[in-house]
């Protein structure tokens, strides 16, 4: 898995002109697993289009490129050119490391994204580069292409330096001019935008938390029961149906006992799951110490794309005393947890909006 610092890599589909339901788990050492603070995003494909430094560095300059469809190969084509007079991320040496990436949107899973190389050194890269996507027609003409350009930052996040983007759906493409490479002035992205407000689909679930009798010295636990009853209106990738399922994972516990799953429901957008995962060894106190990340994802042949996810906690930013950034329940996320907390031995139920988040990676 990688975070939003982009490799140095090619995308697997571009190429330079002329020449890739488990058992419950305890939650009784909470405080002391070793993933409590280990982080990663789902992979930069997913996250880089949310993730970076947006602002910190004066879009300017332009770039150069050509679109065309060649349907002998059902396939959609981007020659990235050159760009000129970019942005200096390196204000002392005036200079960038640039590269170049596109999305299809709505789409932002790994299959959507292709990038260039990196050109070092210098505000005025060229790349000569074709990124490639194996796409219908008629899907295609419902997405938008989104070409941005970005500095590579080895030790920190890549820094945005513009961007452009097309609508497929009015794009001409029986005009001849159209296919010829174009001179584009790189834009700011702006707060909000369409591309960042797509909806990733909701929810339907109920959570209850089941106190356990105890006798002796032990401390008092129970169970949490999580009802993963359906998801409406799945982002759809690829421009078809999705084979998709849920994960859960209770944090900070990040082991592999800790992660439970549905089956996979195949070739639809509105997925019904009806699964219960139950989860022991809760104390009163880890309720407020922990968060139940549950994380959709399309399954497609060897891979599985991440489509969004919620996190139910308090979040307080905080477990167990450590500043974690996985503590970040949204209100209506809070307010169902908080809910389930003051109401043991009830299903509290509710249906929230799926979001785009950094998902927990496994400890080793």
């Amino acid at each position: 898995m990688s975070d939003d610092r982009d490799t140095d890599t090619a995308s697997e589909s571009s190429s330079r002109l002329g020449r890739h339901q488990k058992s419950p788990s305890s939650l009784t050492n909470l405080s002391s697993s070793s993933g409590m603070t280990s982080l990663s995003s789902v992979s930069g494909s997913v996250m880089s289009i949310y993730s970076g430094d947006f602002g910190n560095v004066e879009v300017k300059g332009t770039i150069q490129f050509a679109i065309d469809y060649v349907e002998s190969l059902k396939e959609f084509h981007i020659l990235i050119a050159q760009c000129k007079d970019l942005a200096a991320a390196d204000v002392k040496k005036q200079r960038s490391d640039p590269y170049v990436k596109t999305y299809l949107l709505p789409n932002k899973g790994k299959m959507a994204k292709k990038k260039t190389l990196v050109a070092k050194k210098t505000l005025n890269p060229v790349f000569n580069e074709i990124l490639r996507y194996k796409v219908d027609k008629q899907v295609l003409n419902t997405q938008k292409l989104n070409v941005s350009v970005w500095h590579r930052d080895t030790f920190k996040h890549n820094k945005f330096l513009g961007e452009v983007e097309l609508d497929m759906e009015t794009w001409d493409w029986g005009n001849k001019q159209n296919k010829q490479l174009t001179w584009y002035p790189l834009k700011n992205r702006t707060p909000g935008s369409g591309h960042e407000m797509e909806s990733q689909g909701e929810m339907k679930l109920a959570l209850q938390y089941v106190p356990q009798p105890t006798s002796g010295k032990k401390l008092p636990t129970g169970e949490v029961h999580i009802w993963v009853k359906e998801c409406i209106d799945l982002p759809l990738l690829r421009g078809h149906q999705l084979n998709s399922f849920v994960k859960c994972t209770i944090l900070p516990d990040t082991s592999r006992k800790s992660r439970q799953k549905t089956r996979t429901v195949p070739k639809t957008a509105h997925p019904v799951f009806n699964h219960t995962m139950v989860y022991d060894g809760f104390r009163e106190e880890d309720l407020k110490e922990a968060c139940v990340e549950l994380t959709v994802w399309d399954h497609f042949t060897l891979t599985s794309q991440f489509l969004g996810g919620l996190r139910l906690g308090f979040g307080t930013g905080k477990s167990y005393g450590t500043e974690v950034d996985w503590m970040d329940s949204t209100p209506e996320e809070e307010s169902l947890w908080e809910r389930m907390v003051n109401h043991p031995n009830t299903w509290i139920e509710g249906t929230l909006p799926l979001r785009m988040l950094l998902v927990a990676k496994m400890a080793k």
